[in-house]
């Protein structure tokens, strides 16, 4: 049979005689059947076939389509493997190009408007037309292979640090969205900003877009955790510093530090993404957003007020973001005012809702205290892990709140818990001191004023 490209009037009927020939064909292509595919003269009997099989369980007869729809088709007598395998080809492919031609004829008015999102989606999800033929993984057929396949594909990449490693089963996967939420001044955007240190001394190229921060700002906190001088100290040791930070370049990959305005939404992100990597050549492996809270969705008129529909979108948007461009990407979110008080955080304590964790594959709360910061601890705690067990574990890391660094903890260093119960006991030590020394002092100086009033009405 030849392989025909014109799909004119009787080649959308030859379509219809093969679905009408064999039950089997129309049930693997009934998911991307559409009646406004083919000519006017046809759709009554594509709707005949869809409402029918709907409703019955089966494609309607000859006869019932003569009588209901119009049209006359017959069966293909003695169709082929091959005949199979041609129509199964053209009709794909027919689906997908009538879909696309929807889509550019319905995007003309949205492009006046500037809708340019509601029209990149229009044109992705007409270009996603087709056959199911991932039938996914046979259980028993090679399980050594499938371990290995996760073994090797599961977090692949390190987060520099190797306590939240084991947790997430070696590190974070490409093309999935990972969020850090804290309360105010929790230090998210330092999770974020070591974040992107660690990947890029690692070797990766990594953009930072943060919609609050100075870019000038960020690079000084960067200068500090990478130079090993306090963010105090770093104006006053340009010379060492700068000395510093190109010395740890060689080996590193690249660092791109953007301040974008708030209020963005994801199209705005992957452009800045393609014109960095056109301007540097480089492609983007990992993309940290300060943060997420502050974005609104692309298409949907969504009032900013209503956080659990507008975080939905974001969240969603951001996580294809990095499906599409298979790289890895973190931001952040604001816990809400219930979990101001609380040790330990769950899902009701995220701004704005369940909504981004749902869609996220991984989320982290931040917890900390006036005297773990000072004491130089973070504890951050698994809220949802999609890939691994780690949901409900802790992990505590080490501060130095002059460099702004984030570690592991040493083997024989305090955790967090620890450091901040001894500081409280310290505290109460101190206090009960002053209490005791108080309490000695103001009896000593009773005395000598009793001495005193005695003395005055003694005669001598």
């Amino acid at each position: 049979m030849t392989d025909i490209k014109n799909y004119n009037e009787e080649t959308q009927e030859l379509f219809l005689r093969f679905l009408l020939s064999d039950p089997d064909l129309f049930a693997r292509c009934q998911n991307i059947v559409e009646p406004e595919y083919f000519i006017m003269k046809l759709r009554p009997a594509v709707e005949l076939f869809k409402s029918h099989s709907e409703k019955h369980n089966a494609i309607p007869t000859p006869e019932q389509i003569s009588a209901v729809a119009g049209t006359t088709l017959e069966t293909i007598p003695n169709v082929t493997v091959d005949h199979h395998n041609w129509f199964l080809d053209e009709f794909e492919t027919f689906c997908r190009h009538k879909a696309l031609e929807k889509a550019i004829i319905e995007s003309t008015d949205l492009l006046e408007s500037q809708e340019y999102g509601v029209v990149e989606n229009k044109i992705k999800e007409a270009s996603q037309v087709g056959l199911v033929k991932d039938l996914g993984i046979e259980y028993f057929e090679n399980p050594k292979e499938r371990l290995l396949w996760i073994k090797n594909q599961a977090g692949s990449v390190s987060t520099g640090w190797k306590a939240i490693d084991q947790k997430l089963y070696g590190g974070l996967n490409r093309g999935e969205i990972t969020i850090f939420a804290g309360g105010s001044g929790a230090g998210k955007s330092l999770f974020l900003q070591n974040f992107s240190v660690n990947w890029a001394l690692a070797g990766m190229n990594v953009a930072y877009v943060s919609l609050e921060l100075s870019e000038q700002l960020i690079s000084m906190r960067l200068d500090a955790m990478v130079s090993g001088y306090s963010t105090r100290e770093v104006m006053k040791n340009m010379d060492d510093v700068d000395l510093k930070v190109r010395m740890k370049a060689k080996g590193a990959g690249h660092l791109r530090v953007k301040n974008m305005p708030s209020g963005i939404n994801t199209n705005d992100l992957r452009v800045f993404l393609r014109e960095y990597e056109i301007q540097s050549g480089e492609k983007v492996d990992a993309l940290l957003v300060d943060y997420l809270d502050l974005m609104m969705p692309i298409s949907q008129k969504v009032s900013g007020s209503d956080l659990f529909i507008k975080d939905k979108y974001v969240s969603e948007e951001l996580r294809n973001l990095a499906m599409e461009r298979d790289m890895l990407l973190v931001t952040a979110s604001q816990l809400n005012r219930g979990a101001v008080e609380e040790i330990e955080f769950d899902h009701h304590h995220i701004a704005g809702g369940i909504s981004k964790i749902q869609t996220a594959d991984n989320v982290v709360g931040i917890f900390t205290s006036n005297a773990m910061r000072e004491r130089g601890r973070y504890q951050i705690q698994f809220m949802k892990t999609r890939s691994s067990s780690g949901v409900g574990s802790k992990v505590d890391l080490k501060f130095d709140p002059d460099t702004l660094r984030i570690e592991d903890l040493e083997e024989d260093d305090e955790d967090a818990m620890t450091m901040t119960t001894s500081g409280l006991v310290d505290q109460l030590k101190r206090s009960n001191t002053i209490k005791a020394e108080d309490e000695e002092t103001k009896g000593t100086i009773d005395q000598a004023l009793s001495m005193h009033e005695f003395l005055k009405k003694t005669d001598f």
